[in-house]
């Protein structure tokens, strides 16, 4: 028990396109595919194993074995604490916001949700909201919102392929059209809604808002969530770190030969295959595929020339220990 590939879990929000089918081949019978989640272990969506001796089990299913070898030991409470998506955002996603921990276990019976977002992709002009242009009131604020100013008061970014950022609980945000973002956050779905642009849902009726929430949570200090990213080489093989927080790091590694993981049983890891086609302990995995690691695999070589996002929860205290260089 050690490398597994993960089929997703896809959405249809109304929101989405068809770039995930296209560009990364994800195949499913939704016209419009909005989010492909590619880790996933919840009850609105969780990932299966495609192939080998568990082929066809959840990764739920996978945890009950054996959780304490398959999570590692930063997961003492047997909670599974990441969701990572493939995200494309062929309209404007709903300005909105997510509480931290606290308030989402007082009011959601939930984790909070602080995320990342890495770039694949982006139209001409393409953006996202982040935070906003001055410091405001909590007045200020519920003002905006009411007198339907709050666009006017936001920051606003362009975005360009390979742009990473990040974006704590309680940063007001939104993706903007014309992008395609991988998004590593924690295991939530609670999500305040502040303005959605007045759209009609499926039922022909505007989509709930959750103003009063989102106003509590928000924070109105302006935003910098561009991660300034700096590439190490290793030879065959260079990794740029993209995130690193208390609840998850995550690192981009580019290969054209092989690089070698030691997965330390702290934590079990997560690929995302951006570019190209690697092979790790017999299993073969292309664009757009996903391997999850176990956390007590120790050495895993991964052969093949691609790109990776590498996920693990918690925060690594060196990366140098991960890699064999």
């Amino acid at each position: 028990m050690s490398v597994f590939k993960l089929c997703p879990v896809f959405k249809d929000y109304i929101w989405g396109g068809t770039r995930l089918r296209d560009e990364f081949g994800k195949q499913c019978s939704f016209d419009r595919v909005a989010e492909s989640w590619e880790l996933a272990c919840r009850s609105d969506g969780c990932c299966t194993i495609c192939g080998g001796r568990y082929d066809g089990k959840t990764l739920d299913e996978l945890i009950r074995l054996d959780g304490k070898e398959i999570l590692g030991q930063r997961c003492k409470d047997g909670n599974f604490p990441l969701l990572v998506k493939l995200i494309d955002a062929h309209d404007d996603l709903s300005v909105q916001v997510h509480p931290d921990d606290r308030y989402a276990l007082e009011h959601e019976g939930d984790q909070g949700k602080t995320e990342m977002w890495y770039v694949l992709g982006c139209e001409k002009d393409a953006g996202i909201i982040c935070g906003f242009d001055s410091e405001l009131t909590k007045s200020e604020l519920v003002s905006a919102i009411q007198q339907g100013g709050l666009l006017d008061r936001v920051r606003r970014f362009r975005v360009r392929k390979g742009d990473a950022f990040f974006i704590p609980s309680g940063t007001l945000h939104a993706i903007c059209k014309g992008t395609l973002v991988v998004e590593i956050q924690q295991n939530s779905n609670t999500t305040y809604r502040v303005f959605d642009y007045n759209r009609l849902g499926r039922d022909g009726k505007p989509r709930e808002l959750h103003t009063d929430k989102a106003v509590e949570v928000i924070s109105t200090e302006p935003a910098e969530p561009l991660i300034n990213c700096e590439a190490v080489s290793c030879g065959s093989f260079g990794y740029t770190v993209l995130v690193k927080c208390r609840y998850f790091t995550a690192v981009k590694f580019d290969t054209q030969d092989k690089v070698t993981l030691h997965i330390d049983g702290q934590s079990f890891a997560h690929l995302l295959i951006l570019e190209g086609s690697c092979s790790a302990q017999g299993v073969q995995a292309q664009k757009g595929d996903s391997l999850f690691i176990t956390a007590a695999s120790g050495t895993v070589a991964i052969h093949g020339r691609c790109s990776f996002i590498l996920t693990r929860t918690g925060c690594e205290e060196g990366i140098d220990s991960l890699v064999e260089k």
